[in-house]
């Protein structure tokens, strides 16, 4: 555009000007990178070249409103088309219902739906009286100048809808997909009952709006319903896809009826003939791990190559978690030295932290440390996952001194700074980290267990500092069932009793966090009541 307005003479570039349809593919563009400022920019520079805002530019407006959460704004949008005369279409409301399922108002989206089953023209009054917002009077707010109608005042009559609009499959659809995602089944069923009551053809259910219940009723467990919307669809000449039949196998794996799932893809192969994609083997693959099936796991990824459907990234990681969680790490090990040899796939970070998982599993610290090392000679780093499995690995093999070489990495790649220590990191080229709750006190409750009460409290604190809650309940019961009695002998030697100055010290400071009597409060405690209590 801007090599067209260089030229003085605009009749050499007329056939190079852009036209509508070439600034709304740039609005469209702005829209998605959440450029706001660069929106209003291109939109003004349509009127130099002749080029007329249509209605997709004013649906692309409202999607602008929905990316910059400004739902008071929609209704000034629609109004803003039928004020300035623009011929409204059918995916203008489509995308008024979609920015409001967008923001979770499901009690707008209905309104506009059920105004529209009602043969109803005063689309914008109902989103007036549903605006619980007014909106923002900022001069500077770009959205004035895109629609300098949404500063003004209420005490005017909405602008009616040119003509009748019946809500379409794609407008219902939508409706039940935001249905779903709330969990409202029973609203979903509904809907699609009252479409199919609909005169109007292009009302009826297709095969998306009956992929939106067969998934709302998967993800609700109740999958005998959702067989009999799949026997629906084919008895009413709506044929299910591969994206359907992939929903229930999911849905049968979730709620463990794998003898199920193996009839479904028996049934999509034969009798509907589909042939099952590499989505539908790792699904199944991966309903054989929640079953400890490895070797129906196995059974699946080698029928997936005999049919010649190349696995992917997830097939490869799936199958390996089967060995690893079934304690057979080396069998784990064999499929990523063929992952590896797969051209067209790339190892990441997630098949190696399978390999982790898989010896950590069985308390193999070692070996799974070796895989950590060449995973890093790889270019790869430890990440919250890898850190995780060792952690868990160290507390199960019993070996708390690696779990201070554990702890030293991470605190090194936190950024935290303790009292004392010195400040240069030993770990320069390994990236920052933010690790979670189950990391955090998997490696406190190892250095309570071992009276390493100096680190559990490093750990606590940088629990703290993450927003994490310490759960002291738990590091109090264990502290009371093997520390309890620490320090108390009466036979321990001088020499030895100047050794475990700095450790009784580090413990009292323990107690003191944990609001157990301590030294610092100078009281004493017992573990059993006193008398009378």
């Amino acid at each position: 555009m801007k090599r067209v307005q260089r030229f003085e003479d605009p009749t050499i570039v007329s056939d190079s000007k852009p036209d509508t349809a070439a600034y709304n593919a740039v609005l469209n563009a702005c829209t998605n990178m959440g450029e706001r400022t660069k929106f209003l920019q291109v939109f003004d520079e349509m009127s130099q070249f002749g080029a007329e805002p249509d209605v997709l530019t004013y649906n692309i407006m409202i999607k602008l409103c929905a990316r910059a959460d400004r739902k008071e704004l929609l209704v000034s949008v629609l109004e803003r088309i039928l004020e300035k005369g623009i011929q409204l279409c059918i995916t203008t409301l489509h995308s008024l219902v979609a920015a409001y399922v967008g923001f979770g108002d499901l009690e707008t989206a209905e309104k506009i739906v059920q105004a529209m089953r009602e043969g109803r023209r005063d689309i914008c009054k109902i989103l007036r009286e549903s605006n619980s917002k007014t909106p923002d009077q900022n001069e500077e707010d770009i959205f004035t100048k895109l629609l300098p109608n949404s500063n003004r005042e209420n005490d005017y009559d909405p602008p009616l809808l040119p003509k009748l609009y019946t809500p379409n499959s794609r407008i219902y659809t939508t409706l039940m997909k935001g249905y779903m995602k709330a969990g409202r089944v029973n609203d979903t069923i509904r809907t699609l009952e009252a479409m199919r009551n609909q005169e109007d053809s292009a009302s009826h259910p297709d095969h998306v709006t009956y992929t939106t219940v067969v998934s709302a009723l998967a993800k609700a467990g109740s999958m005998d319903k959702a067989r009999q919307v799949l026997a629906e669809m084919t008895r009413t000449g709506v044929p299910a896809n591969r994206i359907t039949y992939n929903i229930l196998l999911k849905g049968y794996c979730q709620q463990l009826q794998i003898d199920k799932a193996k009839e479904l893809i028996r049934e999509m192969t034969d009798n509907a003939g589909i042939v099952p994609d590499v989505v539908s083997y790792n699904i199944l693959i991966d309903g054989c791990i929640l079953v400890d099936d490895s070797a129906g796991a196995l059974s699946y990824f080698n029928e997936m190559r005999a049919r010649g459907i190349a696995p992917s990234k997830i097939s490869y990681t799936t199958l390996m978690k089967a060995f690893a969680v079934s304690g057979q790490p080396k069998l784990a090990y064999k499929v990523f030295d063929e992952m590896t040899k797969d051209s067209r796939v790339k190892v990441d970070i997630v098949a190696w932290n399978m390999l982790v998982e898989g010896y950590c599993r069985l308390g193999l610290v070692e070996e799974a440390k070796k895989i950590v090392q060449k995973m890093r000679e790889n270019g790869f780093y430890p990440n919250v996952s890898t850190y995780g499995s060792l952690a868990n690995g160290i507390a199960l093999a019993r070996k708390p001194g690696e779990a201070l070489l554990l702890w030293n990495e991470i605190k090194d790649r936190c950024g935290m700074k303790i009292e004392g220590e010195r400040e240069a990191s030993k770990f320069p080229s390994l990236p920052p980290l933010k690790p979670d709750e189950g990391l955090l006190d998997t490696l406190a409750d190892i250095c309570v267990r071992a009276a390493f009460f100096r680190k559990a409290l490093e750990i606590v604190a940088c629990m703290e500092e993450y927003g994490i809650a310490p759960n002291k309940t738990k590091y109090t019961r264990i502290y009371i069932e093997m520390h309890s009695r620490m320090f108390t002998s009466k036979h321990a030697s001088k020499a030895r009793q100047d050794r475990r100055s700095d450790r009784k010290k580090a413990a009292e400071a323990f107690k003191f966090w944990l609001g157990l009597p301590n030294s610092y409060y100078g009281s004493e405690w017992r573990l059993e009541p006193a008398d009378g209590d």
